[in-house]
């Protein structure tokens, strides 16, 4: 069973939950607390589908059937996913060996999966705002699927060419939209959407982004990999923030057993959560933009979800996350010296890199997230580092496209109509 966070009197099973999204007022989803799993070192011995078929089961729980969620998560992670050693004390887990390169693909084709099981026949729209890799991930994950049609909102000229190619070219049953504005009135239109009972009631609404609850459940599973590699009692991961789902599926991870030590929420200078962590006000400023655009995010929609995790618990949120900022200057340095230590990473990562530098204590081991293969942001990397980085050929089949995107603007009334037309 599941509550809403901000509504605790509404609780939904699993699937309820991903059908519609939010909850009630806005509200996220939760399970109400977070049963440790047994035989931790036993489930950390099983191969990558194994042990996350059996995490999966234990977050939804008994009443969605088992035999069901084992077939969608092995037909979800069909893609490798590695820990590469960068220095002598620190690890990437490169979560970016997926169709769309990031590690969005986890939870997206999870999330696809599940509601192609759990609407069959029914027709669905599924809207999401991205700053970057959500959107590709999303769109490859129910691109030609019948009764279902996908609406994504970008930010204009603010993720990058390669990011834009991968989902704004596609056509069919996936609608892109180029918003005038942030990703933060992306977010707010996505929102508005949710909330309007017309729109609703016409499209069948439901989210995508990191706020539907599959997606989450999904992105638990890969922080366990981490552990089963590096099998030890300090271990430190260091998650590159923007929307924070990423982190709130690292607390759930721990709360489920993994043996994670503490996090570091690794920011660019869209810093809402490490200033929160500081002075315990929540006063999000104007967007910034950044060379680590997908974590161009002011209004993170995910952190309620962190603080009803630790009880709004201030001394606890504290003690196992450490806020760490980067500037795009320090972003790029720390490209640099992983590059001449032999390792590519692009902004996301080496920001992560960079707050994992300056935390790690001398007893404990570090791993950083790598969200997204440094040929997503060619441009930056090879400007940077004076290389030329190879395309997959993913990025490859795609760099010549036309794109489809209708640009608009952050005028939530006339997206509405743009919708019901």
């Amino acid at each position: 069973m599941l509550i809403n966070i901000k509504n605790r009197e509404e609780k939904v099973d699993f699937k309820t939950a991903v059908q519609c999204g939010l909850g009630r007022d806005g509200g996220l989803f939760l399970p109400p607390y977070i049963t440790p799993m047994p035989h931790i070192q036993d489930l950390l011995e099983l191969p990558f589908v194994d042990r996350s078929q059996r995490i999966m089961q234990h977050l939804i729980g008994p009443n969605t059937d088992a035999t069901l969620i084992d077939t969608l998560i092995a037909q979800a992670f069909n893609f490798p996913l590695h820990l590469s050693a960068v220095d002598p004390h620190i690890y990437c887990l490169e979560l970016f060996h997926g169709p769309t390169l990031a590690f969005k693909d986890f939870g997206a084709r999870f999330m696809a999966q599940c509601l192609q099981q759990f609407n069959p026949g029914k027709k669905i729209s599924i809207i999401t705002a991205t700053s970057g890799d959500t959107g590709a991930a999303v769109a490859h994950a129910f691109y030609g699927l019948e009764n279902v049609e996908v609406h994504i909102l970008y930010p204009h000229n603010k993720i990058s060419p390669l990011q834009e190619k991968l989902f704004c070219t596609l056509g069919g049953n996936i609608k892109t939209y180029a918003v005038q504005g942030d990703f933060d009135d992306c977010q707010r239109m996505v929102k508005a959407c949710f909330q309007d009972d017309e729109v609703n009631a016409a499209l069948q609404l439901n989210s995508a982004n990191s706020i539907n609850i599959a997606r989450l459940f999904a992105q638990v599973c890969y922080y366990f990999e981490a552990c089963a590699h590096l099998q030890h009692n300090q271990l430190v991961i260091a998650v590159p923030s923007g929307n924070f789902g990423n982190l709130t599926a690292g607390v759930i991870a721990r709360q489920l057993g993994a043996p994670i030590k503490r996090f570091i929420a690794a920011t660019n200078a869209n810093d809402t959560v490490p200033r929160f962590l500081h002075n315990q006000e929540w006063q999000p400023l104007p967007t910034k933009e950044t060379a680590s655009n997908a974590m161009d995010v002011s209004s993170p929609n995910n952190w309620p979800r962190i603080m009803y995790l630790l009880n709004n618990d201030f001394d606890a949120l504290k003690t196992l996350i450490k806020p760490g900022v980067k500037s795009d200057k320090e972003t790029f340095s720390a490209m640099q010296f992983m590059h001449n230590n032999g390792y590519l990473s692009e902004p996301h990562g080496a920001v992560a890199y960079a707050c994992l530098q300056n935390e790690l204590k001398e007893e404990e081991v570090g791993v950083f997230l790598g969200t997204a293969h440094p040929a997503k942001f060619k441009e930056t990397v090879d400007t940077v580092l004076d290389v030329s980085t190879p395309l997959p050929e993913a990025l490859a089949q795609v760099q010549d496209k036309q794109l489809l995107s209708v640009e608009v603007t952050n005028d939530t009334s006339a997206f509405k109509q743009l919708l019901l037309q």
